[in-house]
C-alpha cells in the first residue's frame, strides 16, 4: 500500500494538515507505509498536482498559519477504485522465523532465552495495541457499520499477537517438555467479580516477581481476561521489590502506570512502615494508579472505587 492511498483514506474522513496526518499515522497500528515523515509532505504536493487533493491556508491570530488538505472528487474516485480492487494476501515476513530456522546450533538454554526475548517483545506490542484500542484517539466514528469495521481491524491485530504468543508457548512445550513451567502454573491467581466489577488477584508466584518482564506478564494476563484492575499479595513479590536500590519496584510500577493498569499491593504494615520503603509507600499512595495497603479489605475497596 502506498502512502498516497493511506492519505486519501484519512482525507476522505476529514480535511487535515500534514502535521495531523503525521499524528494519525504514528498512532495507528495498520495505516502504514515504508518511509519517513517527509514523504507525507512530498506526497501531498504530488497529489495536489494530480488534482487528488486541494489545499487552503488558514491564517490564525495567535498561531502560525496552517495548510489544510481536502480530498477532491477525483481523489475520492481513485480511493474507491483501490478499495474495490482485489485484496492482496498478507505477506509473512518474520525475522524471528529465519532466526529459528538455524537455531539448532544453540544450546537449550540459549534457545529458550531467544524465545523469551521474542515473547516479551510480543507482549509489549500487544499491550500497546490494547491501550491504543482503549484510547481510540483517531477513528472516524461516523456510522455503526464503520465503528464495527474499525473494531474488527483492532481485533485482527490483537488476535495476531495472541496467536503468536500461543504458538510460542506450544513450541517451547514441545521442545523442552517438562523443563519449562507452563505460564498458567507460574502464577496462582483468581478473577474476582464484585458488583459487576472485576479484578485479578495474584495470590502467589512460583518465582516471586522481580523484573519488568514480570510486570509485562501481569499486564498480558489482565488484557487476556479483559480485566483492568490488579491486586498483588506480598507472597508474590520478591525481596528485591522492597529494596529500593534494585529499582525493581519503581520499574514494575512504571509499567503499570504507562499502560493504565490500576493496581494495588497487599503488604503487611510492618513492611510498609520500614525504612526508605515507607517513603515510597507514602508517595505512591497519593496517586490513582498504584497503592499499598496492609489488608485485603482496604485494598479491594480502593481498587474497585
Amino acid at each position: 500500500m502506498s502512502i498516497k492511498l493511506a492519505i486519501l483514506g484519512i482525507l476522505s474522513w476529514k480535511p487535515s494538515t500534514g502535521y495531523e496526518l503525521k499524528k494519525i499515522f504514528e498512532e495507528s497500528s495498520f495505516l502504514y507505509w515504508s518511509g519517513n515523515n517527509n514523504q507525507i509532505y512530498k506526497s501531498l504536493i504530488k497529489m495536489e498536482d494530480e488534482y487528488l487533493v486541494t489545499s487552503e491556508i488558514i491564517h490564525q491570530d495567535n498561531s502560525p498559519s496552517k495548510k489544510i488538505y481536502t480530498i477532491t472528487k477525483e481523489g475520492l474516485k481513485e480511493l474507491k477504485e483501490w478499495i474495490s480492487s482485489s485484496p492482496e494476501a498478507p505477506e509473512i515476513k518474520k525475522t524471528f522465523l529465519v532466526q529459528l530456522a538455524w537455531a539448532d546450533i544453540l544450546s537449550d538454554q540459549e534457545l529458550n532465552d531467544l524465545f523469551l526475548k521474542y515473547e516479551n517483545e510480543l507482549k509489549v506490542q500487544l499491550i500497546m495495541q490494547v491501550e491504543k484500542n482503549k484510547r481510540a484517539l483517531y477513528s472516524p466514528n461516523r456510522s455503526t457499520r464503520e465503528n464495527l469495521l474499525w473494531e474488527m481491524i483492532s481485533e485482527n491485530i490483537i488476535s495476531t499477537y495472541n496467536n503468536e504468543l500461543n504458538w510460542i508457548s506450544e513450541t517451547r512445550q514441545k521442545l523442552f517438555k517438562n523443563n519449562i513451567i507452563k505460564e498458567e502454573e507460574k502464577m496462582n491467581y483468581k478473577i474476582r467479580e464484585i458488583n459487576d466489577k472485576k479484578y485479578i488477584e495474584l495470590i502467589s508466584a512460583t518465582t516471586p516477581l522481580s523484573t519488568e518482564n514480570d510486570a509485562l506478564d501481569l499486564l498480558s494476563l489482565c488484557w487476556e481476561h479483559e480485566v483492568y484492575a490488579l491486586m498483588i499479595h506480598y507472597e508474590a513479590l520478591s525481596e528485591d521489590f522492597f529494596n529500593l536500590k534494585t529499582k525493581v519496584a519503581g520499574n514494575m510500577l512504571q509499567k503499570f502506570i504507562n499502560y493504565n493498569l490500576k493496581s494495588v499491593a497487599v503488604i503487611p504494615n510492618d513492611i510498609i512502615q520500614k525504612g526508605r520503603f515507607r517513603e515510597m509507600a507514602l508517595e505512591v499512595n497519593k496517586g490513582n494508579h498504584f497503592r499499598m495497603y496492609g489488608n485485603k479489605e482496604d485494598a479491594e475497596k480502593w481498587l474497585l472505587k
